[in-house]
């Protein structure tokens, strides 16, 4: 594990060993980053990044979605979405109270946890060379590319935000290409 440290943020980054290394360490960070502004993350904070394969992302799907196979990215949010930054254009409300609330007491200078987001490194590459990658699942791009798209949503999730709802979805959608430019 190597932590990144981009004040208020730190980014506790795992590589699994078999893992392509597509994206530097400190441009993985810079992206995090950026989606915890955006985000709305209360702050100081810390997020854990994991880079996996298929393999474990398949079985974290079954463990915790209930859902056969493996997806390219899941995220595991510490907080509920009220302790983010209020948004506009969102259906669900995300983020609601102000940045402080629904944190939970931590000793004085430590950072408080935002939670996990782990990607499947196989997968984002699969979907980039078959042509399937992007949000609409249709874009020819680089596995790197692919991999920054896949960490900026899973780092959303964390942050609250959602796609479930067509208005929260453009808003999420929006802020994903705004963060990828």
């Amino acid at each position: 594990m190597r932590s990144v440290y981009l004040p208020p943020w730190r980014i506790d980054l795992h590589r699994r060993a078999d893992v392509p290394h597509l994206v530097p360490d400190s441009v993985l960070a810079r992206v995090v980053a950026a989606a915890l502004d955006a985000g709305g993350a209360p702050r100081p904070a810390s997020l854990a990044l994991t880079l996996a394969d298929d393999r474990e992302l398949a079985e974290l799907n079954g463990l915790h979605m209930g859902k056969q196979g493996p997806t390219d990215v899941l995220s595991f949010p510490l907080l509920p979405t009220e302790a983010f930054r209020a948004r506009t254009g969102c259906e669900s409300g995300m983020g609601r109270a102000a940045p402080d609330a629904a944190r939970f007491p931590l000793p004085p200078g430590a950072r408080q946890p935002l939670g996990d987001v782990i990607v499947s490194v196989e997968r984002a590459v699969a979907q980039a060379e078959a042509g399937l990658g992007g949000q609409t699942g249709d874009v020819r791009w680089t596995p790197a590319e692919e991999l920054l798209l896949l960490v900026t949503h899973g780092t959303l999730h964390v942050c609250g935000w959602d796609h479930a709802e067509p208005a929260d979805e453009a808003a999420m959608r929006a802020l994903e290409r705004e963060l990828l430019r």
